[in-house]
């Protein structure tokens, strides 16, 4: 089922502007969740901010948000002022440059959305973008107000829509060489290398989504179903820790293509 739009404004590419519609591309509903509940009573447990020095419940009108500077002294924001940053950004996605597709590292991209036309009278605006943009292997680069705070975006064609990732700040990504650096630089041997390329041949199959289904997830279902039943779940046993016994590479690359038993 489609999710609801949580996101409606314009895309715009110079002179070139059209209404669309926004949707989170992921989605957490079919998770597992449970509640915080009394063992004694059964009852729920509620959350609750209070004041750290009285004790005292805070009621929500009375939350703001306060950046430090020095100790127990906050300079207090209140939500308009926070909302009154980046305006031209809140409903538009102004694209402002374009980067080869290639050049954007994975480590970048956070969160994924679908991007669509807002009716028909937006279709060839969008669809010239985004076909110009598959033409020229090209993504678009912009900024946008998403979650409360200014985000840059990427934009990336994908079969009739638009994916628009949201970027990870600068600040977030730390640096490879900081753990990379001090890696040996020795090579394989090419005889070991060739087998572990057949190894990784003979596990390679084309992707698909059943390759990151949650065992976890049906474990836990498994359990609950149980219990509604007055069952007591099956327990398990944790798998026993690998010893890590010392062999030569090769042996190890020659033993695990065999064939599996």
């Amino acid at each position: 089922m489609a999710q609801r739009t949580f996101w409606k404004g314009y895309l715009k590419l110079s002179l070139v502007t059209c209404p669309v519609a926004m949707m989170p591309a992921r989605s957490e509903s079919e998770k597992v969740r449970f509640h915080t509940l009394n063992r004694k009573t059964g009852h729920r447990i509620q959350s609750r901010f209070v004041d750290a020095v009285t004790g005292k419940p805070v009621s929500d009108d009375d939350e703001v948000k306060g950046y430090p500077k020095g100790d127990d002294d906050y300079v207090m924001l209140d939500d308009d002022e926070l909302d009154a940053v980046a305006l031209d950004s809140t409903r538009t996605i102004d694209i402002e440059l374009f980067a080869p597709r290639s050049s954007v590292g994975w480590i970048w991209y956070d969160t994924p959305h679908y991007l669509v036309p807002d009716g028909k009278i937006g279709d060839e605006a969008f669809s010239v973008i985004r076909e110009a943009m598959k033409a020229t292997r090209t993504v678009g680069i912009s900024r946008v107000v998403l979650y409360r705070r200014e985000r840059a975006v990427l934009l990336e064609p994908r079969d009739r829509g638009i994916v628009l990732w949201t970027l990870r700040y600068g600040d977030e990504v730390r640096d490879e060489g900081d753990y990379f650096t001090d890696i040996g630089k020795a090579k394989p041997e090419p005889d070991m290398r060739a087998l572990m390329e057949k190894l990784i041949a003979s596990r390679t199959k084309d992707w698909s989504p059943e390759l990151v289904q949650d065992p976890v997830q049906d474990e836990l279902l498994d359990i609950i179903k149980a219990k509604q039943k007055g069952r007591k779940p099956a327990r398990k046993d944790a798998p026993a820790a690998s010893e890590g016994n010392v062999i030569s590479i090769m042996d190890a690359l020659k033993r695990s293509l065999e064939p599996r038993k």
